[in-house]
């Protein structure tokens, strides 16, 4: 497990991703459900987000059906500014 601080992620280059992930129910398999999974990421490859979608293969019952991935940076650098110098003597 990671033990960053969200900005610490961003400036190593991780973003803000969001997944919807869809599967069928284990007891009525012509039943879609969907499961909104969000975490931050490295695109384009979503390294997190393919562990998960490994571990949720191997350990949960419902078969999934397809998974919808959004992503976002949160800082940019344009967004890194500073408004102000001050200079100590």
């Amino acid at each position: 497990m990671r033990n960053e601080t969200p900005i610490g992620l961003q400036l190593q280059g991780y973003r803000l991703a969001t997944a919807e992930i869809f599967y069928r129910m284990p007891d009525h398999p012509g039943i879609l459900q969907s499961y909104v999974w969000q975490d931050y990421d490295i695109a384009p490859r979503y390294p997190v987000l393919s562990r998960f979608l490994d571990f949720w293969s191997r350990e949960l019952e419902g078969p999934l059906h397809s998974v919808r991935v959004a992503g976002r940076s949160i800082i940019s650098a344009a967004e890194m500014r500073a408004g102000t110098i001050f200079q100590i003597h």
